[in-house]
């Protein structure tokens, strides 16, 4: 596999840090780079990302991504690569930040202090709907869910969920990403690779409006609807893990396994 060699200059900040820390992320010439930080994060990345292409997403709305191995000073590093989708004066902002912005308070404390996941959730999409003026809103939303609840993404939360804002006060819908904390990714600390894997999806606990995936999936479901369908098959999944050959075949197993585990779990999202 091509190798990209990175430099200081490369590195960016990242404001939209995960709850287990802060991955090394580089921005060269339009070009996102990620190294893996507390396991296979990109191995995540990637098959998530061309999973969403068998599924009624447009291409727009969800970022791909493709592995890369990354030198940076004297250290290689597994990880991704992805095409930037932030155009002129658009950045991105969280919704934690987002809030804060205009009420001077913190969106995660605001929810956490509602007692129901219902109540969390339409006021989540109520306020956002409000600053926004993106109507989809609980479109949207129910659509992330249902990707996490899947793949099992730990780390959306209201730093890890973000609009696009330009420069005159517009927004738009963030395209899909940041999905590298699914599919027991983490083997360093919460998912090590000698654990059972069904004892430890069991385990995972969401982090949005509810700790429990199917929790969060079948309220914003009963307000929202039925937004995303899945159309991929074992073969997909099978063709598109196993082209990540710079991953350990015990790791891209595992991800395989976790999928079709969930493939069953979850077959009424699928056609």
């Amino acid at each position: 596999m091509f190798m990209v060699e990175l430099f200081k200059q490369n590195i960016k900040t990242n404001i939209r840090q995960s709850s287990k820390g802060n991955q090394l992320k580089w921005e060269n010439e339009g070009t996102w780079y990620k190294a893996d930080y507390t396991g296979y994060e990109g191995l995540a990345e990637y098959v998530i990302s061309h999973l969403l292409k068998y599924t009624n997403l447009n291409e727009d709305e969800y970022v791909l991504y493709e592995p890369e191995q990354i030198k940076y000073k004297r250290q290689i590093y597994k990880g991704v690569r992805s095409r930037t989708f932030i155009d002129g004066d658009w950045q991105i902002i969280t919704l934690e930040r987002l809030f804060k912005n205009v009420y001077n308070e913190s969106l995660t404390s605001v929810l956490w202090h509602m007692s129901d996941v219902k109540e969390r959730l339409e006021f989540l999409v109520n306020a956002i709907k409000n600053i926004t003026g993106l109507n989809n809103w609980g479109e949207y939303i129910c659509r992330l869910f249902t990707i996490d609840a899947f793949f099992l993404n730990e780390d959306r939360y209201m730093h890890n969920i973000a609009v696009l804002m330009n420069g005159k006060g517009d927004y738009k819908y963030c395209p899909v990403f940041d999905n590298g904390a699914g599919l027991l990714s983490d083997t360093t600390m919460d998912y090590p690779m000698e654990q059972d894997i069904y004892q430890m999806i069991s385990e995972v606990k969401s982090k949005s409006v509810s700790q429990n995936f199917d929790e969060q999936l079948d309220v914003a479901e009963n307000l929202y609807g039925q937004n995303l369908q899945f159309l991929f098959t074992k073969k997909n999944v099978s063709d598109i893990v196993n082209n990540a050959d710079t991953y350990p075949p015990e790791e891209r197993k595992r991800v395989e396994l976790i999928i079709y585990s969930q493939m069953n779990k979850y077959k009424y999202l699928f056609r």
